[in-house]
């Protein structure tokens, strides 16, 4: 599914207009995107958590010439799914 046809979804689901479904989509990424840049989490419950998660230096492998190389600290974004998202997925 791709974001036009999310927009189509959650228009039907609400009974909006498909402009306004596309506006809230997008508010609602930029709001995630916004705390999570801050370091805060974003707690939905039963669909998830949206973090930050910090990766320790480290080192690797590259994988054509078999070289070690270093790869630096870093942080990134972390989504872990709810109880809810897990037992709909698993069926």
């Amino acid at each position: 599914m791709n974001k036009s046809e999310l927009i189509e979804k959650l228009a039907a689901h609400v009974d909006c207009p498909k402009a306004q479904a596309g506006r809230f989509l997008d508010a609602f990424v930029e709001v995630v995107i916004e705390e999570v840049a801050k370091g805060e989490e974003v707690r939905l419950i039963g669909f998830g958590n949206f973090s930050v998660s910090e990766r320790a230096a480290r080192t690797g492998r590259n994988p054509q010439t078999g070289d070690t190389i270093k790869i630096a600290a870093c942080k990134a974004p972390k989504f872990t799914p709810g109880a809810q998202f897990k037992a709909a997925v698993k069926g």
